[in-house]
């Protein structure tokens, strides 16, 4: 069983120690520029009522909240059935981790990230720590053990993402009435501590957690490093309040120093500044950056705009809206981690696997000027910005044929229409202002040759300068590829 003692152990045996300057020196393994493309998936207890999102297990407790009356209507009073009588209903008949990963594979995602426990603390895989996980109760399967094992088949890089933090408060509002929620709660319950819910962004707010629950925490985390060997970590936002940091120190020297032994590098994403700079991977929920960066970044956001898990009321995305969101952060320096929500029984729906197949057959023939490249430097051109920071996409964006990001890559250039279908004018010409020729003492923002332009997955295409920019026509392409971004490789002399 994970221990403090084996804790700091692997820590006293380095070579990082539990301190910012040390763990800065941590390397981002070199997989991770390349990859590009990463699958998210958000699958537990929460998916069982299949309503509105993830955080059903805290809004049945809210009184006022839609899932607090759904919940009473569907199951009955929170004293009679609450959060922990989903657990039988979680059988995961239908799960088969091999069909997941045909999927993500043919998606053209390099890694994959499945939620090992979420903010309601039920864990997706066997532990000794708790008994309220997938092992021993519902489904009665190492889930996350079974999807470390097929992404390894699948010639994958396997993550996986821990959302403990907030079970501190999520669980704080079935005290507030007669519910499930009561004492006696102890260490391993399933909804200890459940703490009144603070100001979530207060990094000082009280009650804060204690060493107790601190402890526990740590020592969950790892207890998955040793048992699954991720390749990268993921934490949601909770984890820069003040009490984390130096738990936070020592599971990253924990994690770090394993990485070492394994003779494999591993990093740890995070948000709102939840690590020092340069300790681990910077990421942006739902969002991005305005411009390039010089550091490797991801982006995390989910097919659908109004939950992370399967719902019956999923607003789903549009392929092209996802693959507009894969150029643009690739462009800047990026990842992008693309979630889908998989039904209580372990099935993939229709509509998501649709979408993930279209991206799929998108990047067999766009995929060269998105795996491996780095930005160029000329990020971008045309009239629409992608908003700096998180949560930019509850709205769909409307793009331009003007519309343009750029990557490079073994001396090439790589430009991608963001929106070919909005193309005015000459037969479908499509015209990049940063390739403008030089003309009347104007020096362009490209000065090189151009020696030839090809559609990525087509052919050489004709293409002219002058002074207004280049053009090229596009070749035809399948009808089902008509509404989605274009590529070129544009090669110079």
């Amino acid at each position: 069983m994970m221990n403090l003692e084996t804790v700091e152990s692997v820590i006293d045996s380095g070579p990082y120690t539990d301190d910012w300057s040390s763990l800065c020196h941590a390397p981002v393994p070199g997989w991770f520029a390349d990859a590009k493309f990463g699958i998210f998936t958000h699958w537990g207890l929460y998916t069982v009522p299949e309503y509105r999102n993830e955080w059903y297990s805290r809004n049945m407790y809210i009184k006022g909240y839609p899932e607090f009356d759904h919940h009473v209507a569907t199951y009955g009073a929170q004293t009679d059935f609450g959060y922990k009588d989903f657990i039988p209903l979680f059988a995961a008949e239908r799960f088969d981790a091999d069909e997941w990963l045909d999927l993500f594979r043919a998606s053209g995602a390099r890694y994959y990230m499945p939620v090992s426990e979420h903010h309601d603390g039920f864990q997706m895989y066997r532990s000794e720590l708790s008994r309220w996980n997938a092992y021993d109760m519902g489904p009665h399967r190492d889930i996350l053990g079974e999807l470390c094992d097929s992404t390894q088949r699948h010639g994958m890089h396997f993550a996986t993402s821990n959302h403990r933090a907030e079970h501190w408060w999520f669980m704080g509002h079935g005290r507030e009435f007669d519910s499930d929620v009561r004492e006696p709660m102890h260490r391993g319950d399933f909804y200890w501590p459940a703490m009144p819910e603070p100001n979530e962004f207060d990094v000082h707010s009280t009650p804060a957690p204690t060493d107790e629950f601190l402890e526990d925490w740590l020592l969950r985390v790892c207890e998955i490093i040793d048992a699954y060997r991720p390749e990268l970590l993921y934490f949601d936002w909770w984890v820069q309040h003040e009490a984390f940091k130096p738990y936070m120190r020592k599971l990253a020297a924990f994690y770090y120093n394993r990485g070492a032994q394994w003779d494999r590098p591993v990093s740890i994403c995070y948000k709102y500044d939840g690590m020092a700079w340069g300790s681990g991977i910077v990421d942006v929920e739902r969002g991005g950056f305005a411009d390039a960066t010089p550091f490797v970044w991801q982006t995390d956001t989910a097919i659908a705009r109004n939950s992370w898990c399967y719902t019956d009321s999923l607003e789903y995305k549009t392929a092209g809206e996802l693959i507009v969101s894969l150029i643009d952060a690739v462009s800047k320096n990026g990842n992008l981690l693309l979630n889908v929500g998989p039904r209580a029984d372990g099935s993939i729906s229709s509509r998501d696997r649709e979408l993930l197949e279209t991206i799929g057959r998108w990047l067999q023939s766009n995929g060269e000027g998105i795996y491996g490249t780095r930005p160029w430097r000329i990020t971008q051109e045309g009239p629409t910005k992608q908003s700096d920071g998180m949560f930019a996409d509850q709205k769909p964006t409307e793009w331009t044929a003007g519309d343009w990001r750029f990557t490079a890559k073994d001396g090439d250039i790589y430009a991608f229409c963001l929106n070919p279908a909005a193309v005015e004018g000459v037969a479908g010409e499509l015209r990049l202002t940063s390739f403008a020729a030089y003309h009347d003492g104007i020096k362009p923002p490209f000065n090189g040759i151009v020696e030839r332009v090809e559609q990525l997955g087509g052919g050489v295409v004709a293409h002219r300068r002058d002074e207004n920019g280049m053009s090229v026509t596009p070749l035809p392409r399948e009808s089902a590829m008509e509404e989605l971004p274009i590529g070129f490789r544009i090669t110079v002399r």
